[in-house]
């Protein structure tokens, strides 16, 4: 027999309530570029008291936990990609910079204080190295013709930058610190994994390159 009364039913739906609004209010002061509210500021958005705040989590940090957890339930759609098998370089490269830069924007000013707290927060640190594989994974799959093409270490190398080139710390620094617009960050995110990917297909090994360059100056004072 049921021990669970109206009354409660009522106590815990209202708790839940409560709970999830403390979470919407601090990401909602985090969107806005309030990276560190205030226990008050984050009560005074969600409607309760400050007092009642600690009934719903344990300490700040708990609370921080579930703001990004809740994040991540939001922007999991945005991880979906659509580009056709067979594609071509070029439309592999614009179809993935668009969802990848969607998926980065939707990710916003949480992910700046998830790696503001990683360094003191293990479970912070271990989803941000979850997240990352994850993306690096993704960006293996969609151009593995073009690095599968390389040997061991140059397809390791060029995996590196393409990750960097595409990364939430990218547009950061170009978007907010260098203050390009959203259009450039995403002309310069192409540009780059294009100039990556395509010379990574046939790579010129240095001591061709060198022998090449005497090969031309021998000629050019032959003239």
């Amino acid at each position: 027999m049921s021990t669970v009364t109206p009354l409660t039913d009522g106590r815990n739906q209202r708790r839940d309530r409560n709970r999830e609004a403390v979470v919407s209010a601090l990401l909602e002061l985090y969107r806005e570029g309030n990276l560190g509210p205030s226990t008050d500021e984050i009560a005074a958005r969600a409607g309760i008291s400050a007092r009642s705040l600690f009934r719903y989590f344990d300490d700040v940090d708990s609370l921080v936990r579930a703001a990004i957890a809740r994040q991540q339930e939001h922007v999991a759609p945005l991880y979906a990609l659509d580009i056709p098998a067979g594609a071509a370089l070029d439309e592999r490269i614009d179809r993935f910079v668009t969802a990848r830069l969607r998926l980065l924007q939707g990710m916003g000013e949480v992910g700046r204080v998830a790696r503001t707290l990683a360094a003191h927060q293990p479970l912070i640190l271990a989803e941000l190295a979850r997240i990352r594989h994850s993306l690096r994974v993704q960006l293996a799959d969609t151009f593995a013709p073009e690095l599968d093409a390389l040997s061991p270490g140059d397809r390791q190398a060029t995996l590196a930058a393409a990750d960097v080139i595409v990364s939430w710390e990218a547009l950061d620094l170009m978007h907010n610190d260098q203050g390009l617009p959203v259009d450039q960050v995403e002309a310069a995110m192409r540009g780059g994994l294009t100039r990556l990917l395509s010379a990574g297909v046939a790579p010129v090994p240095r001591a061709d390159a060198d022998a090449g360059a005497d090969a031309g100056a021998r000629a050019k004072a032959g003239r």
